[in-house]
Parts: C-alpha cells; structure tokens; sequence
C-alpha cells in the first residue's frame, strides 16, 4: 500500500509541476505577444512621426533627413509620371478600366490629422537609444 501511495504523491508533484510550467509558458508567450503589440505601436509612431515630418518638412528637410525626403519627393513624381504613362496607353489603345486583369493601388491616401504631443525629455532620451524595426 504503501507503493501506491508513494506513486501517487509523485503524480500529484509531477501533475502540479507541470501546471506550474504551463503557467510560466503561457505567461510568456502572452508577454512576448504584449510586447510585438507594443512594438506595432512604435512601428506606427515612427510611421506617422516621418509623414507628419515630411508634409510640414519635406520640401527643406534638415541636412540628417535630405537623403529620405528627396527619395519621397522622386518615388511621388515616378508615380504621377506612371500614371500619366498609363492615360496615355489606354487612351491610344481605347483601354477601360474594365479591360484590365488587376490594377495595383497607387493613390497615397489621404493624411488624416494626427494629434501629437510633445515628448518629455525622459520619453526621447528612451527613443533615441532605439531603433525601429521591421516586421515583414
């Protein structure tokens, strides 16, 4: 009897132990999942951070940010050009845009406005020891 009772106090540690170690898991991966979200969030406000920068700045950017907006500024004049290039195609070929397989979206859409408040000292001495990164 004693064998039996001895078994089953080692089931029941294992049993608890093992609880105990699915709750550690879990309690890492719903971190690790907090913390991709939160990364998404700085994600975002680097995003909307360069685009309110480059409509307020972009036309006469600081010498750091020159390099960025003039590839902006090129990327946004190819796209016009395209699609003056496309007009003409379909207007020289009586081309609808029905007649197409699939078009690819190329409108910017358009800025909504962001409220951005200042950040306080402390919050960009934390942003600047960091880097965004790249979630594709």
């Amino acid at each position: 009897m004693a064998l039996i009772d001895d078994l089953k106090v080692k089931a029941v540690e294992l049993t608890q132990a093992g609880m105990a170690k699915s709750k550690q898991l879990a309690e890492i991966a719903r971190l690790n999942l907090a913390n991709a979200g939160e990364n998404d969030n700085i994600r975002k406000a680097y995003l909307e951070l360069g685009k309110l920068y480059y409509a307020e700045r972009g036309m006469a950017p600081e010498a750091g940010y020159t390099a960025l907006c003039e590839k902006i500024t090129a990327a946004k004049i190819n796209i016009e050009e395209n699609k003056a290039r496309i007009a003409q195609i379909k207007e020289e070929g009586s081309i609808k845009d029905s007649d197409l397989v699939s078009s690819v979206e190329t409108e910017i859409p358009p800025e909504e406005p962001v409220t951005i408040t200042p950040p306080t000292t402390e919050d960009a001495a934390d942003l600047a020891d960091e880097e965004p990164t790249q979630n594709s």
